[in-house]
Parts: structure tokens; sequence; C-alpha cells
């Protein structure tokens, strides 16, 4: 297999193995939660820049759903069926596959974002949102289901090429997978089989509605969270999902409460996090600068993931050797050597969110030998900026919206 060629991973036929990452653009609009033109340039852009597949940042199926991070894309309102028609549109026009990334938040959002109690698999606090989730009755599960289901269906309708369920990050379905985040003593919890029920009966109802329509989904292989993700237990989950029919899993990491665990750095990038997170970002100008100097101090001794790169490689390596799923790595890949070397060990495409942050015409410098590695310095800043604006490149210099006061 070569980098830079026609092939098919899970069923999506792409012209190159390289795939922008579902990433929040934080374009949605505002008032419909649905496509906006802004967002349709940028999807348009990457693809003329020789993407060979976009994961659209994740789309939410119900309102009780929402993300916290703000112009989250919403699939559960069907007025938004054209802009998402125009988008795929304009995107398979400059010759690239796209994918919709379809999620639910579960417990890692607020219940003021959402308007409502939160839900989850189990009735548990969130380190980074307090309040407390409700747990989810039998009625709530089936109501998500046929959620995620209808969504499926949608992303069929509007054109899609796929669509990758988020079992990923902390959100909803990576609690239900988890120990950690599934305390459950009914038939949705206990063994892996049962924790795992709610993602079966998804697909199986999914299949119904749309037969072979290509559906991928994005793993957290591993987390920091006790009792959590380790790569011995995503090998067993790999395999429930091969046998359910799932066409391609992308390897990632992490969830939101481990910190710069999925998107690591040197560092964490404490004046992104002084500018855009809450409640530090509202603090009083004088005292934030003051805490931010305080914090700084510290910042060489707080210990940070490791390593920094090619992080979720061993976990992919592993279910490798156990599934014969298409696999798609994500994580830390910077450098085209890289790459071919895990095209050429078996991996079905290569995924990357912030180095297309940093260039959204990376592929094209790739295909044409201009750059053979990302500009990107892993500042992780546009983790943080994404809690209060539009996803971009802060290179490491962060522009206090305190400094608009």
């Amino acid at each position: 297999m070569e980098l830079f060629e026609n092939c098919t991973v899970g069923k999506v036929r792409m012209r190159n193995r390289i795939i922008r990452s579902a990433t929040h653009d934080g374009l949605a609009d505002p008032v419909t939660e649905g496509i906006t033109d802004e967002l349709i340039r940028k999807y348009v852009f990457l693809a003329k820049n020789e993407v060979g597949c976009i994961i659209q940042g994740y789309a939410i199926v119900s309102p009780e759903g929402r993300s916290n991070y703000p112009r989250c894309l919403a699939f559960f309102n069907p007025d938004n069926a054209d802009g998402f028609k125009r988008l795929t549109a304009a995107v398979h026009a400059e010759g690239a596959a796209i994918v919709a990334q379809i999620a639910h938040c579960g417990r890692q959002t607020s219940g003021k974002a959402i308007g409502m109690k939160k839900i989850a698999p189990t009735a548990k606090r969130h380190l980074l949102y307090p309040d407390k989730a409700r747990e989810m009755t039998k009625e709530d599960i089936l109501r998500v289901e046929n959620d995620f289901v209808t969504a499926v269906a949608r992303a069929k309708e509007y054109g899609y090429d796929g669509v990758q369920l988020h079992l990923a990050h902390g959100y909803l379905l990576h609690d239900f997978i988890s120990e950690n985040g599934n305390k459950r003593k009914d038939e949705y919890g206990g063994s892996l089989e049962k924790r795992m029920r709610i993602i079966k009966e998804i697909l199986e109802k999914a299949r119904e509605k749309v037969g072979d329509f290509p559906i991928w989904v994005k793993l957290s292989a591993t987390d920091k969270r006790s009792k959590g993700m380790r790569i011995e237990y995503a090998v067993k989950i790999a395999k429930l999902l091969e046998e359910y029919g799932v066409d391609a899993i992308e390897v990632s990491c992490g969830s939101v409460q481990d910190g710069m665990n999925t998107m690591r750095s040197k560092r964490f990038p404490m004046d992104a996090i002084f500018a855009y997170r809450e409640p530090l970002a509202s603090m009083p100008r004088t005292l934030n600068r003051a805490v931010l100097a305080m914090a700084k101090l510290f910042n060489p001794l707080i210990p940070q993931p490791k390593p920094l790169g090619l992080y979720n490689v061993p976990a992919a390596y592993a279910l490798k050797e156990q599934v014969s799923t298409d696999l798609i790595v994500v994580g830390g890949i910077t450098d085209v050597a890289d790459m071919k070397k895990l095209i050429a060990d078996g991996i079905k495409a290569v995924s990357m969110c912030r180095p297309f942050i940093c260039e959204p015409n990376f592929a094209k410098k790739l295909k044409s030998g201009e750059a053979t590695k990302s500009r990107c310095i892993m500042c992780n800043c546009c983790g943080l900026v994404i809690e209060k604006e539009p996803t971009r490149c802060l290179m490491g210099k962060v522009k206090y919206p305190l400094d608009k006061r």
C-alpha cells in the first residue's frame, strides 16, 4: 500500500490515505446549529488541497447530548438538511470523501448548556463538568439508540460517504463501554458484552435502515481514568465491533478529564487555559494575570503524558494483530516518513487534527514534496480556543480576550 494512492478504507473510496480527523470547528450557525458558508469554505479548502477524507467534527444526535463548546453542529434538526447536502456536494466536487462523526456528550457537558438535567450510564460527576448526571433509564437508552440510528440514516440521505460513531474521549458511548463510566447492574452494564449492548443495538438498528452504508467508530483504546480503557480491553472491544459489522476503527486515546492525554504537549498551555477556560477566563484581569504567573512557575513540574508523538500506534498495532477490520490511527502523527511506515505496516489510513489546523494545505505540501513534516509545534492552544471561539491555530501565542475588556 502507498500513502498517495486511490484506495478504499472502511468501504469509503478515497484518493489517498490521509484523513482530516474530526475536529470541533466551532462554525455551526449559532441559531439553527446547521451548516454555514464559512464551514463549507473551510472544508472546500481542505478538499482542494488533497485531503483524502474529511471526518466532520462531531454532530450531536439529540438536544440533551449537546456540547458545552459553542457553535457545535446538530444532526437532530431536520430543517438543517439542505445545508448538510450543500456541504457534502461541495467537498465531493473537489475530489475528497467526507464522513460525519455523530456523538452524544452524556455527562461531558453541563446542564446549563443543554437546558436540562444531563444523562449518563451512571449518575456520576465529571471532573470538569461537576453538575451530576442523571442515570439513564431503559427508556432513555432506547431513545438515544434511536437518535443515533436516525443520525446514521440522515448522514446517508445527506450524501456523506460514511458515518463515524464517537466511542472516544469521554463522551456518552465511551462511558457506556468503560467500567469507569458504567456501573450499571442491568442488561447494559456488568460484563463487557453488556456494556457493549447499546453499541450492538445501534448498529443492528442502523443496518436495517442503511444496509451496507459505511459505519466507522472512533475508539479511545487507552485513557488515564481508574478502571478505564487499556489496550488489552480495547482489543476485546475491537473484536466485538468486528463481529457487529463495523467497517473501520479510528484508534485514539483519552477523555477530556485526562487533560493533555489526547492532545499532548511538553507543557500545559497555561496562557490559553487562563484566556479561554472558565472560571479562570472570567477572573478580574489583575487577578487572572497574577494567578497565571504563579501557575507558570509550577507548570514545568507538572508531568505530561509521553511520548509526544505516535502515541496511539502501539494500540493500533495490538488491534491489528487481533482483528481484520480496517484501522486508522490518529495522535501525534506529523512526519511523512512515519505515515509511510504505518501504511506499509498495514494501517489503512493516517488521521490528523492539529497539523490541519496549523496548515490546512498540509496534504498538498506532502504530496508535492514541499514539506515532509508539519509546522505544528503541539502547543495545544487550539484545544482551548474552542471553548469560546472557532478553532484556529495560535502557534503558541495567545491573544487574550481579557485585553478586549
